[in-house]
């Protein structure tokens, strides 16, 4: 299992809840609500090294907007899929996996509604929901429902042992599940691009510097998320990489500067934008100059040929 992975980190869930959500790049009317679409565990079975977690997984609504869910509790990973009905004829699939500090996942500002923009592109995506540290059990206990109440407070004890690591074994469990059902899914099993925003960019981060060349996705891009800590040993063989942070983000962005540089120390030549505002967890919303991440993102993948047949 990687090392030298150590998410610091959990305010980052408070910054995106506190801050208002003005969609710059929402997609146009989602095509099918997220609740109706197909979803598949990634595990035969219960995952390895958490197959007694006792915790329940459920979904509260934020405080700002009750619209927008946050998810917490993950104890059996799945793959939520958005498949192209008019076919893909890129043949590219994107797995997406939201952040949250490892706590929660933040699917309704990074899950879905970045899928949704792929899948209105032309392309085929995944939505990851991996394993998180327990919290408490009533939804209350987390965000309370009083007007006025404060956010909360999930930084107060230190992530439990192997947290990040049952993200990132989930991350490299997600890509195994897309390759294998690749013919199925009318998609390309060399066309992989696994996309992570925060700790999810820890989960990314991670899948693309595994030791094993097959538990790689064929691209990364992690979005404000990277190793927090000593960065790992970059194998010479890594795949692609585009990276994108606020130089505004007071939580990462000095971690994917340095995930940045390690990899070009490595002769990887990765991309990086780094915006001037933005702050931390822009995602798909209005915040700065970071508006159109998606748009350079899918031009990097343009420029691989991930976009067209």
């Amino acid at each position: 299992m990687m090392t030298g992975f150590k998410f610091l980190a959990p305010a980052a869930l408070m910054i995106s809840l506190a801050t208002p959500h003005c969609y710059a790049q929402k997609p146009r009317v989602p095509e099918q609500d997220p609740s109706t679409r197909p979803v598949v565990p990634i595990w035969p079975g219960k995952p390895p090294g958490t197959e007694n977690a006792p915790q329940q997984e459920s979904a509260i609504a934020t405080p700002r907007d009750p619209t927008v869910h946050i998810v917490r509790n993950v104890t059996i990973p799945t793959l939520t899929l958005y498949l192209l009905k008019s076919g893909n004829p890129s043949k590219t699939a994107v797995i997406i996996a939201p952040g949250g500090g490892f706590r929660v996942l933040a699917i309704d500002q990074e899950g879905y509604p970045v899928a949704e923009w792929f899948s209105q592109h032309g392309i085929a995506a995944f939505v990851l929901k991996y394993r998180l540290a327990e919290t408490p059990a009533s939804d209350e206990a987390v965000i309370s429902s009083k007007p006025g109440a404060p956010l909360p407070d999930l930084a107060r004890s230190p992530l439990p042992e192997g947290a990040e690591q049952h993200g990132i074994a989930d991350g490299i469990q997600a890509i195994k599940v897309v390759r294998e059902n690749a013919a199925k899914w009318g998609i390309s099993p060399h066309r992989i691009v696994l996309v992570g925003f925060s700790a999810g960019g820890v989960v990314t981060s991670g899948a693309m510097l595994a030791e094993d060349p097959l538990d790689r996705p064929n691209y990364a891009a992690p979005i404000y998320g990277a190793p927090f800590g000593a960065i790992p040993k970059i194998p010479t063989d890594s795949p692609p990489a585009f990276l994108a942070v606020a130089e505004d983000d007071p939580i990462a962005s000095k971690a994917e500067i340095a995930l940045f540089q390690a990899l070009r120390d490595a002769n990887l030549r990765p991309e990086l934008h780094l915006f001037r505002s933005g702050q931390h967890g822009f995602s798909m919303a209005q915040r700065g100059t970071s508006d159109h991440w998606i748009d350079e993102l899918y031009w990097w993948m343009e420029s691989y040929g991930l976009t067209k047949p």
